[in-house]
């Protein structure tokens, strides 16, 4: 079970019959508001309140990479595109629909929406 705190903490907690242990993962100081999954369960998005996107990789246990960022808006929402897990779309506040590599977070196309967007 991932899931994470208010400060930015992403925590592990592995649970077998009525034990469990705890581990962080990773702290990325920026209060985390989604996590999702890569399809192959290889890779997790984390979205933040105040706009960047890390990626954290559950089998490497290294420290949370920063993938995307954004100036104009914050991201509402990212996942992954699919098949495979090498690019990922999201959407900001202001309506900025992307595409994005994953590899080395290259926006590949960009769609403004022209409105204001609400979760």
């Amino acid at each position: 079970l991932y899931l994470s705190v208010q400060d930015g903490i992403l925590l592990f907690y592995h649970i077998k019959d009525l034990q469990y242990e705890m581990k962080v993962c990773a702290d990325i100081s920026e209060s985390i508001s989604s996590l999702i999954f890569s399809p192959d369960y290889a890779s997790l998005l984390l979205v933040t309140d105040q706009g960047p996107v890390y990626s954290y990789k559950p089998a490497h246990s290294g420290e949370a990479v920063k993938l995307l960022d954004t100036c104009s808006s914050c991201f509402l929402a990212a996942d992954f595109l699919t098949p495979g897990n090498k690019y990922c779309v999201s959407v900001t506040i202001s309506g900025e629909v992307q595409v994005w590599l994953l590899e080395d977070g290259t926006c590949l196309s960009k769609l403004n929406l022209d409105i204001e967007v609400h979760i």
